[in-house]
């Protein structure tokens, strides 16, 4: 069997290295956003973007036990107390396109918009008009668009004016504020969500678009973990009773 290859980690018997870098150096010397921009991006961050990446990692950490990932990982750890790792992984498995992937489907959008500008002499605001058309001829959602809680999302203006304080803010985050002002316009007031969010400060930081997807489960990893403790510590085994109202044939015989 060939070596498996990898730039990434270096260890033996003395030594860590995370790209090049002693693990006992980054230890005293980084913070965990640190490490996580090194493990991704090869290089250390600027500490404009290590505060952003860090801001990221808070804002998509925990959105109380009705978020699906959260949900699944306390109805796993409910029904089966000897695994704490099965209820992590269950709350990471419900994490797709429609709950805390849509960051990717974002950065796809935003890398295609900026193509489309960049070859077709188009303003980002133009791109985004057209995005917003395409959408609504399709019957398509728009991915970092729309929330069933927040009517104005409060993480969103935290990362967008931490992007512009730190002079990190580019075209992901102007074009997904045209998105959503080109939105408004045609279909309806919708805010910008956390995977826009996201979405948007992670195209600035030059991240690709799976990390859309890749950090929100970093962030999102260490509130399942919160829930699936307090689950095992403040409740009873079997605890959830999901209500159900059966629909289907009555009873028949054979």
């Amino acid at each position: 069997m060939d070596a498996w290859r990898t730039g990434i980690v270096a260890a033996d018997a003395e030594t860590i290295r995370i790209r090049g870098y002693e693990i006992t150096a980054l230890m005293r010397g980084a913070s965990f956003a640190d490490v996580l921009f090194l493990l991704h991006r090869g290089r250390l961050p600027q500490p404009g973007e290590s505060a952003l990446l860090n801001a990221i990692l808070v804002s998509a950490a925990d959105h109380g036990p009705g978020a699906p990932s959260c949900a699944a990982a306390r109805l796993v750890a409910s029904g089966n107390r000897e695994s704490l790792s099965a209820a992590v992984a269950a709350g990471i498995l419900a994490i797709g396109n429609e709950h805390g992937g849509a960051g990717s489907l974002a950065m796809e959008m935003i890398a295609q918009a900026a193509a489309l500008a960049a070859r077709e002499h188009l303003s980002l605001a133009q791109a985004a008009e057209r995005a917003v058309a395409a959408a609504r001829a399709d019957g398509r959602r728009l991915p970092g668009l729309g929330h069933r809680v927040h009517r104005n999302d409060p993480r969103t203006a935290v990362l967008f004016d931490m992007a512009r304080e730190h002079g990190v803010a580019a075209a992901g985050v102007e074009f997904v504020t045209a998105l959503q002002a080109a939105a408004a316009r045609l279909i309806k007031p919708l805010p910008i969500n956390i995977d826009g969010a996201l979405a948007a400060v992670l195209y600035d930081l030059g991240f690709p678009p799976a990390a859309g997807k890749l950090i929100f489960i970093a962030a999102r990893a260490a509130g399942l973990t919160a829930e699936v403790a307090e689950e095992h510590a403040r409740e009873k085994p079997m605890r959830i009773h999901i209500p159900v109202d059966y629909d289907g044939p009555p009873p028949r015989s054979l």
